[in-house]
């Protein structure tokens, strides 16, 4: 059974106005982080650790790695309480949504590498400000970690859909379920990418990138899945940081699952099925666009379909893995939840026409961001 983990970027918001709150120093202090933004160093938060991201209207997560849904699942949830319990010390909560709904200004981190990337990026780092949800799983070797990537990109579009929770952008409905993706495409190296056939292509890829001095340095290579640079893992980065916990550990299952599969086709010796990478553009945005409402990139035949189509697919696909490693009820039921719900983006809209206020969405975010299941 293969170890996963995950990363779940939060915002910070102000407690008593529901604006951005610039404090994530003062929460890292709080934590024990006395040298506040030294590094990426993170800080011991139980079964998960709480570090900076770019802007310091916002932390991130990070689990440990486990064998075991429940146990991940767990830790996602008292993470967020903890880490929202030492938001509130500075008059703050923390709320998972992909975009913030108000019109505001975020402030960066003032790291050297931030200022880097501030000064080469101009309005592109100024406004970015987007919360994503990061699924890392372990892997034996680089040569199967590509041979993974190679076989996933082709289910990416629909987890991005599952996970869509930012239809707000700076005041307005956007139009999409994930704004967010819309936004973090703006990034030179962001999104799909096409079959690369070995670890030495891999590689070749991403010095080739490199070579043309427009990333500072490895770790802007922001692939919706790539190789890890710190650890023996995939890490698939397409999703939105998800409203509520379950839903975000069902993805994280999912993820898992989609990866056991292309490890084992890869081993079976069957090759990754052909998409053109400009056709998963266009399955990408339609998921953006869309979430679960509409027609969907079938994963397998390269056609449009209903979403509860595509959805069937990936559980048709992963559920023997699913099966064995004991995560396809948990899995099902939040499947069966989203549609009946909705995902994140339909729950804050939802949220929106109950009450025509922004800052009651973002409360009622802030408080859902502590459940495991509505």
């Amino acid at each position: 059974m293969r170890n996963f983990g995950v990363e779940e970027e939060l915002l910070l918001i102000d407690a008593a106005t529901g604006m951005l709150a610039p404090t994530a120093a003062d929460v890292l202090h709080s934590s024990g982080n006395s040298t506040h933004f030294s590094g990426h160093d993170a800080q011991n938060v139980d079964a998960a650790s709480l570090t900076h991201e770019l802007k310091q209207e916002q932390i991130e997560l990070v689990s440990a790695p486990f064998g075991d849904l429940s146990a991940l699942s767990a830790a996602m949830v008292k993470g967020r309480q903890e880490a929202d319990r030492l938001a509130t010390l500075s008059g703050c909560r923390v709320v998972a949504l992909g975009t913030y709904p108000m019109r505001a200004a975020s402030s960066l981190v003032p790291l050297p590498r931030y200022l880097a990337m501030e000064g080469k990026f101009g309005i592109t780092l100024k406004e970015q400000l987007t919360c994503g949800f990061h699924v890392h799983v372990s892997v034996v070797s680089d040569e199967e970690a590509v041979a993974v990537l190679d076989r996933i990109r082709l289910w990416l579009p629909l987890l991005l859909a599952l996970s869509s929770n930012s239809p707000y952008w700076q005041g307005a409905d956007s139009g999409y379920a994930s704004f967010r993706y819309q936004a973090w495409r703006r990034w030179p190296t962001a999104g799909p990418t096409d079959i690369f056939g070995s670890a030495d292509a891999y590689r070749r890829i991403v010095g080739i990138l490199l070579q043309c001095d427009v990333m500072l340095d490895e770790g802007m290579v922001y692939f919706d899945a790539r190789l890890s640079s710190r650890h023996p893992t995939v890490e698939i980065r397409i999703a939105d940081v998800c409203l509520e916990a379950g839903d975000g550990a069902a993805i994280a299952a999912l993820v898992r699952a989609l990866v056991e599969c292309a490890a084992r086709e890869w081993q079976r010796g069957q090759p990754p099925l052909p998409c053109p990478t400009e056709v998963l553009r266009l399955a990408s945005w339609r998921a953006s666009s869309l979430g679960l409402h509409g027609s969907l990139l079938h994963p397998l035949e390269n056609r449009l379909c209903p979403a509860e189509a595509a959805l069937a697919a990936m559980l048709s696909h992963t559920r023997p893995v699913l099966e064995e490693y004991g995560d396809l009820r948990y899995v099902l039921e939040a499947i069966q939840r989203i549609k009946l719900a909705g995902t994140g983006a339909d729950r804050q809209r939802r949220a929106f026409q109950a009450n025509e206020s922004l800052r009651d969405t973002v409360f009622d975010a802030a408080e859902r961001t502590q459940t495991l299941i509505s």
